[in-house]
């Protein structure tokens, strides 16, 4: 065993050396030289006693099983050596209380005493053990749990006390799961101030007896009587139905996916259908109240026109539009890097500019069909259009746009039925009669009722 020890002196993570009859000691001594040692499990062994210097080479030893051992001794001293143990199993032996030496392991997180003859708990069992998270006490003759008993185990986490004789229950600040099945339970007067807001799981009473079907026996069953809420005090466990107790989350759930799955289909039908309609009612609404707010002032005019385009367009504009019409013609034009109002949100200097002018040109080309914001202008400017009645839009088309992608722009076919368009002239071609036009465009009256009223003048004998 020496020999075989040595060989795996490097590799070696977990030991079995359960039903051992020669030299236990010895072979315990010799594995926990082992560094990279850190399961040790000591089954169906005869050591009644346990001894301060059985571990005291098991430093590295992070989990220590004693299981079914025939232990009725544990030494004060002797688990001082594990500083690591982290889990230990000292379940189904024959102890009288909680070894002393359990309060010497500062980082252990399990500990199981569980089937063993531990008649009571004392205030000081589980001293030191502020990591602890789980503690099996099952299979013990348990009468009470005392306060005090749980002042260290701030961490806790799981419990299980099945099968004892439990009569008072204290606060466990962080207790996820309780296990109390054959307790021998007569009421749940046990957890009233028990305060376990952190529980999650609680094992049933009693465990199902027989078939695993519809139906389960319970023991002793006529003796639960209900305390909690008031409105069934005294009420016989047999006697309450469990249906006013239970919520229908099949229900809830059919209900709430068919709400949702109807909201979706509203949505998606709104946005196939409808989402330029919706648009066009925003925007009305928004012109109306632009429009109101500019009839109160009853400013004058302060441009001639407001140039709507593209930033690629921008050359264009600049080296052909603005000379040609403030230079030559000596109209007074609105531009966006030229004329906004710097600090004041971009939409408020585009209605602004545009109802601060007599009209609006806009310079249409691929680029502009594809901008938000050049949108957003045209559909102020036909807004405009749609609520003054008055010849206020000038349309320039830059290049030739086929019908097919147009088609996508509503607003746009639509006022190409409506007005009166301009085209660029294409390369070689002469560009006087495009300012000519477009000249005329912008001395046109804005109102037809009043050309139409100084024509009956003329007309008149």
């Amino acid at each position: 065993m020496k020999t075989l020890l040595q060989r795996v002196n490097s590799s070696l993570t977990s030991l079995r050396m359960n039903a051992m009859k020669y030299n236990l000691a010895k072979l315990i001594n010799m594995s926990c030289t082992i560094p990279t040692l850190s399961s040790l499990q000591l089954k169906y062994n005869k050591l009644k006693t346990v001894g301060s210097d059985l571990f005291k080479l098991c430093v590295n030893v992070t989990e220590l099983e004693l299981t079914k051992s025939n232990i009725k001794v544990i030494d004060d001293n002797a688990f001082r050596s594990l500083r690591s143990l982290k889990i230990l199993t000292l379940s189904s032996n024959k102890l009288m209380s909680v070894p002393a030496a359990t309060r010497n392991l500062p980082a252990l997180l399990e500990l199981d005493l569980s089937n063993n003859n531990i008649t009571s708990l004392q205030c000081h069992d589980f001293t030191n053990q502020t990591k602890l998270r789980q503690l099996n006490l099952y299979l013990n003759s348990i009468p009470d749990l005392k306060d005090c008993l749980f002042k260290d185990l701030t961490r806790l986490q799981v419990l299980k006390l099945q099968s004892s004789h439990i009569q008072l229950f204290f606060p466990i600040q962080n207790l996820k799961s309780l296990y109390i099945s054959r307790a021998s339970l007569h009421s749940l007067d046990i957890f009233i101030g028990a305060n376990l807001t952190n529980l999650e799981f609680l094992q049933r009473l009693v465990p199902p007896v027989g078939k695993k079907d519809n139906y389960t026996q319970v023991f002793d069953a006529y003796n639960y009587t209900c305390n909690y809420p008031p409105v069934v005090e005294g009420t016989k466990l047999l006697d309450l139905d469990v249906r006013d107790c239970s919520v229908d989350t099949g229900f809830i759930c059919f209900v709430s996916t068919t709400c949702t799955v109807l909201c979706f289909m509203i949505a998606t039908f709104t946005y196939d259908f409808m989402r330029w309609q919706l648009v066009y009612a925003y925007y009305l609404f928004m012109a109306w109240l632009l429009d109101t707010k500019h009839k109160n002032k009853q400013a004058p005019h302060q441009y001639d026109a407001f140039i709507s385009y593209n930033t690629h367009d921008e050359p264009w504009v600049i080296r052909e539009l603005l000379p040609k019409l403030e230079g030559e013609q000596g109209w007074k034009l609105c531009l966006h890097h030229r004329d906004f109002e710097p600090g004041k949100p971009i939409i408020d200097n585009i209605t602004d500019g545009i109802y601060g002018s007599r009209k609006t040109i806009c310079v249409i080309s691929r680029r502009y069909l594809d901008s938000e914001w050049c949108s957003r202008e045209i559909q102020a400017a036909s807004f405009r259009l749609f609520d003054e009645q008055k010849d206020v839009l000038i349309l320039v088309f830059l290049e030739e746009i086929p019908t097919y992608l147009l088609s996508p722009y509503h607003r746009m076919r639509k006022l190409l039925k409506r007005q009166t368009y301009l085209s660029w002239p294409q390369a070689g071609e002469h560009t006087e009669v495009f300012w000519e036009k477009l000249r005329k465009a912008l001395k046109n009256k804005e109102d037809p009722d009043e050309d139409r009223f100084h024509l009956n003048l003329l007309e008149a004998p």
